[in-house]
């Protein structure tokens, strides 16, 4: 693949990796984020240091972005010292962050009036999978652009995916978000309940994992996080809810009920009102640790699945 010269904003949790892993593969990259330190970590390894979103733009043919949400990314894009300000007819946006679908399709439409594509590329797979670039990246967009970046797009992940016109990344990865909230929470009630029954918590992932109750939460989250309490931030309690909240909304846009996954979003506001919203999302729970009296985690003696 020719060497490109891409630009990254948003060198968070997982644009770091995944800025990394654009640099590994040979391109020139310019970076901002609001974090100095994050800069200097880029910097260090090769990257240019942009001073604001239009400097990227300028020295750049592509820039990615893995932002917090809708409203920062139009300002990044649409703001003072923007992206707009910076890119020129033929250039690209490729949108990693988990956003609303209106939003990125409005979005979508000033850029193109500029010549300028959008494809919004949302991610699943954790900081792990962005810095083992093994991510699941869902790709919404023209198939014709989708193909023209998708050798940039595999740097980062390990299953890419066009799944239809802009906006529509972004939707299914709120969808698929939300089903798993409703999952996790699911599989909490499960585990206190079993625990509070009397059932050692291995046992009860055991059985699970191998019936028809098995899931990611308990394939993969119970044993990693919460058996071995830890609840360090990876895919925050607050993203979460961000996500679950974006397909609430696509849900009534599209007059579609929701009435579990709402239930289990009201679940995961308390979480954030116990505290937990910085933490990594299997500290809810907790809040069911606190009703059962009783804690899920690895017993000792036990060795673990």
């Amino acid at each position: 693949m020719t060497s490109k010269k891409i630009g990254f904003i948003g060198l968070g949790n997982m644009g770091l990796h995944m800025a990394v892993n654009l640099l590994k593969g040979g391109n020139e990259l310019n970076v901002f984020d609001m974090n100095p330190q994050a800069i200097n970590k880029m910097t260090d390894l090769g990257a240019n240091a942009c001073k604001n979103p239009k400097e990227v733009a300028k020295s750049s043919q592509i820039v990615f972005m893995s932002l917090p949400n809708s409203s920062i990314i139009e300002s990044v894009v649409l703001g003072e010292n923007g992206l707009l300000d910076g890119l020129s007819n033929g250039d690209a946006i490729i949108d990693m962050s988990s956003a609303e679908p209106l939003s990125t399709k409005k979005l979508s439409e000033v850029l193109n009036s500029k010549g300028i594509t959008l494809l919004d590329a949302p991610v699943s797979g954790g900081p792990e999978g962005a810095e083992a670039g093994t991510l699941s990246i869902m790709v919404g967009g023209k198939e014709a652009d989708y193909e023209k970046y998708l050798p940039l797009l595999e740097l980062l992940g390990s299953k890419v995916s066009h799944v239809g016109e802009v906006g529509a990344g972004h939707a299914i990865k709120s969808i698929n978000n939300l089903l798993y909230g409703a999952i996790f929470v699911a599989s909490c009630e499960a585990m206190a309940l079993g625990v509070k029954s009397g059932i050692q918590a291995e046992k009860l992932l055991e059985v699970i994992s191998s019936s028809a109750g098995r899931n990611f939460a308990i394939d993969v989250k119970f044993p990693n996080n919460v058996m071995p309490r830890n609840f360090q931030p990876g895919f925050s309690t607050d993203l979460l809810k961000k996500d679950m909240e974006i397909a609430l909304a696509l849900g009534k846009e599209q007059n579609v009920p929701l009435a579990l996954s709402q239930l289990a979003s009201q679940f995961i506001s308390i979480g954030q009102q116990k505290g937990y919203g910085a933490l990594d999302h299997t500290a809810l729970i907790q809040f069911y640790e606190e009703l059962t009296g009783q804690e899920v985690k690895q017993t000792e003696g036990v060795a673990s699945i």
